[in-house]
């Protein structure tokens, strides 16, 4: 370890929270140490955000001290030995040792321990096993060093029994390579993975969405995503053909900043469809699945066309689906243009964001003369579409024009 991460690690410590909850649970005969993803990340110089602790306490011995420090104890896994510690805004899980006594596939049944190897080596990942006590020392049992320094994202002992433990590694595994491995996946993980694919339709769709969206986003999603495909564990969890050089061409351009809505659109999505067998498949958000569907909407209106939208089309889309599901299809159906048309795809979503609003509404239809019904909706939208084609002038008056030149036009 160099003289930056030893820093880093003092200076994580050294946070008045943790090192009060540290204290606290540490002596009269009990020891805690980080543990995870903290640990991970804070020897590869990233922030350490969520903050998970071993202890040998038992979860009411935890509660105890817990409390005496001035933490609020909240029993959000008890029964696994799980305790959450918060103060001041900031939350801690606490886990007692222990160990899997029994798995089948989804779930465990754990015996509490002492031993922190034995805890170390029920992990997953040997990079997500590694311990970091009061003094800062960190503890490897696994190798989780080695790998992290290589950039491998390696199973603990045998990798079949892993998964078999939980058949939910299969998508970590793809999504942590991508996150923080290099060059192609484990052979011997993944292997593995293909060896247990049959065990991922018995899975929690909520689980795999989860594991899923954070895939997309992470920054060797592209190269992964085409390990997966290849490897036939794909299209198992899409439930579709992926469009992966599309995926690819969004990924480059657009690195982390991105919704994973839109990444798994460039993905997966085609055809409204596709939307609907995705909200059903990964159990998608109200959210996520209204954004994936207006994109699709947009997509189907501007396919087939040749060259690139006018931006009167593109505003009778963005009416129809959103400026946003708009902007996003015309980046789908041309993310291969190069040079000169990428530069007019830029410039007509910025014109697509400028189009002034439509301000006059069904009562202005009402005062005109016709009387309530869907002819007012159909007026309305008729003045809106001679707007459109009409460059889309700002000004009330103008707006205004359009509405009652419709109402003269209606039947």
């Amino acid at each position: 370890m160099n003289e930056a991460a030893r820093a880093r690690i003092a200076a994580f410590l050294a946070q008045p929270a943790l090192a009060r909850l540290l204290a606290a649970l540490n002596g009269g005969g009990e020891a805690t140490r980080v543990v995870g993803g903290a640990v991970r990340n804070l020897l590869l110089g990233e922030a350490a955000s969520d903050i998970d602790l071993a202890t040998t306490a038992l979860p009411q011995e935890t509660i105890r001290r817990g409390r005496a420090a001035g933490f609020k104890a909240v029993p959000t896994g008890i029964d696994h030995g799980t305790v959450t510690l918060v103060a001041g805004g900031t939350s801690f899980e606490v886990t007692t040792l222990r160990q899997d006594v029994e798995t089948d596939g989804r779930r465990a049944r754990v015996v509490f321990g002492r031993d922190f190897a034995a805890d170390a080596t029920r992990r997953d990942f040997t990079i997500n096993a590694l311990g970091l006590d009061p003094e800062g020392a960190v503890h490897d049992y696994c190798g989780g060093l080695a790998d992290l320094a290589a950039r491998r994202v390696r199973f603990i002992g045998d990798a079949a029994s892993r998964i078999r433990e939980d058949y939910l590694r299969i998508l970590r595994f793809f999504r942590f390579h991508a996150r923080y491995g290099a060059g192609a996946p484990d052979a011997e993980g993944l292997a593995a993975c293909i060896a247990g694919r049959g065990g991922l339709p018995g899975l929690s769709r909520e689980r795999v969405r989860a594991e899923v969206m954070k895939l997309l986003i992470a920054p060797g999603a592209a190269a992964t995503l085409q390990a997966m495909a290849g490897a036939g564990l794909l299209v198992p969890v899409i439930g579709g053909v992926p469009h992966l050089s599309r995926f690819a061409a969004v990924a480059r351009d657009s690195g982390e900043n991105v919704y994973p809505a839109f990444r798994l659109a460039a993905l997966a999505v085609a055809v409204r469809e596709d939307a609907l067998r995705l909200r059903e498949r990964l159990r998608l958000s109200n959210e996520e699945f209204d954004r994936i569907e207006r994109i699709a909407r947009a997509m189907e209106r501007l396919r087939g066309r040749a060259g690139l939208p006018a931006i009167a089309t593109l505003r009778h889309v963005a009416h129809e689906a959103g400026s946003d599901a708009a902007a996003a299809a015309l980046v789908l159906q041309t993310v291969s243009a190069e040079g000169k048309g990428r530069g007019v795809v830029q410039e007509l979503i910025g014109e697509l964001v400028l189009t002034p609003a439509f301000l006059p509404t069904g009562k202005d239809v009402i005062r005109l003369g016709i009387s309530p019904g869907p002819r007012v909706r159909q007026a309305l939208e008729a003045a809106r579409r001679g707007w459109i084609e009409a460059g889309c002038p700002a000004g009330a008056d103008e707006q205004m024009a359009f509405v009652r030149a419709a109402v003269a036009a209606a039947p």
